[in-house]
């Protein structure tokens, strides 16, 4: 929160101006470019509300001859298990969070769990509801990954 947002609310507070101008002076101020600090928490979960499952379902071709043969797979994963295996991960000793580190530095990938945080899930889970992958396979298969 900037000083001008502040300094509008302690008006506010000690009820030298009305809510309907508290309002007003801190729309104008945000309109204006002022500070701000981005959306509120609230705000960016909102956006994320609409992607409630990340889904990845294995069909038939039904246009490949060998179709029949294929096995059907449909798996929804809930975001807020998702979201809760993230915050999971903060309650990971050291020495295990450092051995998953490390192994996933083995296989090629710089990522390190203490630097994971919520917002970054939010704008993860919205970059996903955007993405839709459709694969055909040879053996007459249709591999498809998408956020519902």
């Amino acid at each position: 929160m900037s000083d001008s947002e502040k300094k509008i609310l302690e008006l506010l507070e000690d009820k030298r101006i009305t809510v309907e101008e508290a309002h007003r002076l801190l729309g104008a101020l945000r309109s204006e470019g002022g500070p701000r600090e981005g959306p509120p928490k609230a705000e960016a979960r909102a956006r994320t509300v609409k992607a409630k499952y990340l889904r990845v379902t294995v069909q038939p071709d039904p246009e490949h001859e060998r179709a029949s043969d294929v096995d059907r797979v449909n798996i929804r994963v809930p975001m807020a298990l998702l979201r809760s295996g993230m915050k999971f991960t903060s309650l990971l000793p050291d020495q295990a969070r450092d051995k998953v580190s490390g192994a996933l530095r083995d296989k090629g990938i710089d990522f390190d769990m203490r630097n994971l945080k919520e917002e970054d899930f939010d704008e993860l889970v919205e970059a996903l509801s955007e993405l839709e992958v459709d694969v055909r396979g040879s053996d007459g298969e249709v591999v498809k990954v998408f956020v519902e």
